[in-house]
């Protein structure tokens, strides 16, 4: 592993590269990262980066996120199968539909979407900003794809008619369930219980808190409990407990395992930047029309 570190930090300065990654990578893949952040962070990283080439150690949607705020740059993604299943449950055929359906309707699109979907959207957001970003549009009635649960948890916190859309992440979804929570809080009774707003309604109530990793992050340090449950990829533990060592972080499920985001190693960060793979390509008239309702996000304050 250390020569590993040693030849990709060679190879960076060799090829003007840098490394960005998702809090839910493996823990030795965010330690060789440049920068480490949520789907919010990263996009705003990806604005400004002046390196001539780009390893996404994410999945394919945040690296096609960073081609398209930097058309000129070449993007990298370690691994062809590491993708975002959620993505790609956007139907582009259901979603013409639902915009003839509902013409006054804005397009609010979760950054984990497609180029593609990009494409049909008014505006991107996060699951950090979603409440302020549709909060932030003139039209009162809002599509919101492809996350349901997040788009629930939008619903209950706007003055806005939200119509959602039957997509999901499955870890979230699936993997993190009632009885997880049911049997940690008689292991832990006085730990602090933190949700991602992907994971089911039913699962948010139960929480402390409701928050984007990034927001955990932010409001960890905070939290007067010296234990906290996090309800979340188990990716991310990792990161909280290298940024906030005193305290005492626990998943709330292993079972809480991304299949993409973990399909990324040292090994195949190595020889992404070694043989430059896999390249991520997107037409120009994708690029431009995706880059619309990402860029308004990030305008929003």
């Amino acid at each position: 592993m250390k020569n590993s570190v040693k030849e990709i930090e060679k190879l960076k300065k060799e090829k003007d590269a840098i490394i960005l990654a998702h809090n839910y990578q493996r823990k030795e893949v965010q330690e060789i990262a440049d920068f480490l952040g949520d789907s919010l962070e990263l996009a705003k990283k990806a604005a400004t980066l002046s390196s001539k080439i780009i390893v996404f150690a994410g999945v394919s949607f945040m690296a096609e996120t960073a081609k398209i705020l930097n058309p000129d740059k070449k993007v990298l993604l370690p691994e062809k199968e590491a993708y975002c299943e959620m993505a790609e449950m956007v139907d582009i055929g259901k979603l013409k539909e639902l915009k003839k359906k509902y013409p006054d309707a804005a397009v609010v699109s979760y950054i984990n979407t497609t180029a593609e979907t990009k494409t049909l959207t008014d505006i991107v957001c996060t699951s950090a900003n979603a409440v302020k970003i549709v909060e932030s549009l003139p039209q009162k009635r809002i599509i919101f794809i492809p996350d349901k649960n997040l788009g629930t948890y939008v619903k209950k916190r706007s003055s806005k008619e939200i119509i959602l859309y039957e997509g999901f992440c499955y870890v979230h979804h699936k993997l993190i369930m009632k009885k997880d929570i049911e049997k940690i809080r008689k292991e832990y009774p006085d730990a602090h219980l933190m949700v991602h707003p992907e994971t089911p309604e039913e699962i948010q109530e139960m929480a402390d808190s409701i928050l984007s990793t990034g927001q955990m992050l932010k409001e960890a340090s905070k939290i007067p409990e010296k234990t906290i449950i996090v309800g979340t990829e188990i990716g991310m533990v990792d990161r909280l407990k290298r940024d906030i060592p005193d305290k005492e972080f626990i998943p709330l499920t292993m079972r809480a395992r991304c299949r993409g985001m973990k399909e990324i190693t040292l090994e195949s960060i190595l020889n992404s930047l070694k043989y430059e793979r896999y390249e991520i390509f997107l037409d120009k008239e994708t690029m431009e029309k995706a880059r619309v309702p990402i860029e308004r996000m990030l305008k929003v304050k």
